[in-house]
């Protein structure tokens, strides 16, 4: 089956462009189509040896029928509902099963993120990341993703020196669509 162009109605909306139902997943992404739709769940972390905190998470992955995915992330304080980390990029997986995370943080770090699957674990490694003047310092990530049916759950390590990483994140989530 050939995939049909993406086109945007007149009715399109931001929140529909790059997320077109119809239009069937590009082969070659592999099993980065299984993550497609949304994700909504809660997590804890912890930044620089402070405080453990909770979190609403919610995530979007969506295709246009290229073979990349763009995702878009968000979350919230569980106890008060503020707004805490976003980021927003694309997925690309390669043809030999590899995945590359191109990636950009609302606290001023861009990033590149290589690896790829393990049984049903997608492990990604920092392969390129700047920050911006005024951005906390980060210098390397590491994510693991364990896909489990509708079931998403992921760690994330993160270093913000010359040290190896460490544990900041972990959540679990669920498809919402």
């Amino acid at each position: 089956m050939v995939a049909r162009p993406a086109t945007p109605s007149r009715s399109a909306t931001p929140r529909t462009l790059g997320a077109v139902d119809d239009v069937v997943p590009h082969p070659d992404l592999g099993r980065l189509a299984e993550l497609l739709g949304d994700w909504e769940g809660e997590g804890r972390g912890q930044w620089g040896g402070g405080d453990i905190f909770g979190y609403r998470e919610w995530l979007r992955f969506a295709h246009n029928g290229k073979p990349f995915v763009s995702y878009t992330q968000r979350t919230a304080a569980s106890d008060d509902g503020r707004p805490l980390h976003g980021e927003s990029g694309y997925w690309r997986a390669g043809a030999d099963g590899s995945v590359e995370l191109v990636l950009a943080h609302g606290i001023g770090v861009a990033e590149i993120e290589i690896g790829g699957w393990d049984g049903n674990t997608l492990r990604l490694r920092t392969e390129s990341l700047r920050t911006s003047p005024t951005a906390k310092p980060v210098t390397a990530l590491e994510r693991d993703f364990e896909l489990d049916g509708d079931t998403l759950r992921y760690t994330l390590r993160m270093s913000t020196t010359s040290e190896a990483p460490r544990w900041h994140l972990s959540g679990e989530l669920h498809r919402a669509r």
